[in-house]
This record gives C-alpha cells, structure tokens and sequence, in this order.
C-alpha cells in the first residue's frame, strides 16, 4: 500500500518519501519538513495517532498539512482523527484520483492559510474568508442544532453567560452596547458564514453586547465544550481565532477613532460603506438593504433625526437613493472617500 501510494503520487510528478513506521516517520518529518504528510493509523512503533500527536506538540510541524489513511470507517475514529488536527481521512480502500485530489485540495488550502493579511479593512475581509473556507471550523457547524429566528429577535443579551459560540447559517444580525440610558452602538454586523459570540466565551466572561437578528435568519449554536476541544486539539484553527480576535480588535479601535474625529457626514458615510463592505463583494454594484434609520443612527454614534437629514442630503447628491426602510447605495466609492 505504501509503494503503491508513493508511485501514484511520483507519477503525479511530486517528491515522495517513505518511512515503514511511525516513528521512522516521525524523525523524517522533523528532518525535511515536508509540505504534506500521509500517514496510516495502524502501523508498527508509533501509531498515527500518536505521529499526529507528537508532530502538534513541535511549533515547526504543527502546521504541516496532515492526512490519515485506514481501513476503519468507523465515526469515532474520524472525530477523533480530525479533533486531534487531522485535515483530510481517506478510507482504504481508494483509487488513484481520490488520492490524487486530496492531496491537491490539501496543498492549495495549506498555501492560502499561509498567506498574510493586511491589517486594514481589505485584510481583515480577505482573511475571514480564507476562515470560511477553512474546513474544520465550517465542520464545528455540522449537525449542530439550529435556531430560527425571525426578524428583531434575540440571539444573546448582554449580561447572559455564554455555553455556545454562534454561525450564521443564514440572514443578517447586528451585536450592539447600550448605555445607560439604553442609547444604542452598533458594535459589529455578521452575514452568512460568519462565527460570531466566541470572544466573550474565550474570556470566560459574560457578554458584553446584545446580539439581534435584523432579518429573518438561521443559527447554528456550538456548544462550547465542542468549540474548546477543537481550538485545543488543532494548533492552526486556534491560530486563526487569534488572528481573527487580533483584526476584530483592531477594526473596533478604528471605528472609535472615527466616531471620535470624523464630522457627522462622513461617519453616516462610513456607516453605509460598512453595510456594503459587510453585505456584498461586488462594490461597483448599487446595494440595497432593509435597515432603520436609528440602526444606521447606532452605527454612526449619532441622533436619528441627524441620520435622516444627511441621508436626505445624500439623496439629493445621487449617492444613495431611499424607498421606505428600503436604502441602496449608488456611489460606494464616493462615499469611502468622502472628506471628513
């Protein structure tokens, strides 16, 4: 098995190495670092188990993009093969373009998670979607239990003690602060494919914001002990986390800053570039999206009323145009670069 499946890959024109056991495995990998392993679970020294184990506890081969072969087919041994930092299971016996696709899939996800990320608003998108398409954190989401909810209703309250970290499956939702004397501030806004809820529960505190739903939507809820056994088990999900906490960080610093220094157009401005930004790709495309003028006035750290005048002004400038709660947004570039 081990000859045949180097062969098919040398055909495939990739350098192969061998090793007959786990242990032997577990030193060549330390001595080429190579840039994919695959290693079968039951094997003589050293199980895979084990080789998986030991390669997670060294930061130069916890990254190494893993792949188990066997023979058993049983769910456990799949949970547990992937809870431990598994990235791919292929289950003997396969044939050469299961083999073969595999490991393309595995080397091309490894070289993108590998990319760095500016530390801007271009960097933070293209980082959560390298996330998104991140398999293990999409698999958290698998046969959770999902939650319907309809428009304006609660996911979590702030004060509440988080159990469960939260994935859009489907719909919008906004997370806000009030003060007080129950003024709002939009804190953040998820669209579908968006993890959200987990900073609170990383910190072991209550939460901090209110989450609603500003449409019709479906949740997964993960239970935390699922959410902990995975970010424990898998140094490169972990990772993403911190990076994903470092630039959620640093775009709520950003828009304080803002609210502190831009005029009130230019933070109205910014509120709808937000909403594009977070709700579609295509930027040169008009968008439109169904949102109140007090959740635009909480965006934008402003009173209503101030919200409806410049959106006005704006409509007489071409820049959006407005139906009922309906607004679309016709110059986004105009918008971003508004002057302060």
């Amino acid at each position: 098995m081990r000859e045949n499946t180097a062969e098919i890959l040398e055909l495939a024109n990739y350098k192969v190495l061998t090793a007959q056991n786990g242990k032997e495995g577990l030193q060549l990998a330390h001595q080429e670092d190579p840039d994919l392993i695959i290693c079968d679970i039951m094997m003589p020294e050293l199980d895979g188990y084990g080789v998986l184990h030991m390669l997670g506890k060294d930061d130069l081969t916890a990254g190494i993009p893993f792949v188990f072969l066997t023979a058993k087919a049983e769910k456990d041994d799949y949970r547990k093969g992937m809870t431990m930092g598994a990235d791919d299971y292929l289950t003997k016996p396969y044939d050469d373009v299961e083999l073969l696709n595999a490991v393309e899939m595995r080397l091309k996800k490894s070289e993108r998670l590998k990319k760095k990320f500016d530390r801007t608003a271009e960097g933070l998108e293209d980082f959560i979607k390298e996330v998104k398409s991140f398999d293990l954190l999409a698999k958290l989401a698998e046969d959770k239990k999902i939650k319907t909810l309809k428009k304006k209703e609660t996911v979590y309250t702030e004060g509440s003690y988080p159990s469960n970290i939260f994935f859009l499956q489907k719909g919008k939702v906004k997370a806000y602060k009030s003060n007080d004397s129950g003024k709002e501030y939009i804190t953040d806004l998820y669209k579908e494919g968006d993890f959200f809820g987990y900073l609170d529960l990383l910190q072991g505190e209550s939460y901090q914001e209110t989450a609603i739903t500003l449409e019709n939507s479906e949740v997964a809820m993960i239970p935390k002990e699922d959410f902990f056994n995975l970010l424990q088990g898998n140094r490169e999900v972990s990772s993403k986390f911190i990076k994903m906490l470092s630039n959620e960080i640093k775009d709520r610093e950003e828009r304080l800053l803002q609210l502190a220094y831009n005029s009130v157009r230019k933070r109205v401005a910014q509120a709808l570039v937000m909403l594009v930004q977070r709700y579609q790709e295509d930027r040169q495309k008009p968008f439109s999206m169904s949102i109140t003028r007090e959740d635009i006035a909480s965006m934008a750290g402003t009173a209503t009323e101030t919200v409806i005048r410049t959106l006005s002004d704006f409509k007489d400038e071409k820049l959006v145009d407005m139906k009922g709660s309906l607004i679309t947004v016709m110059e986004y570039d105009k918008l971003a670069r508004m002057r302060n």
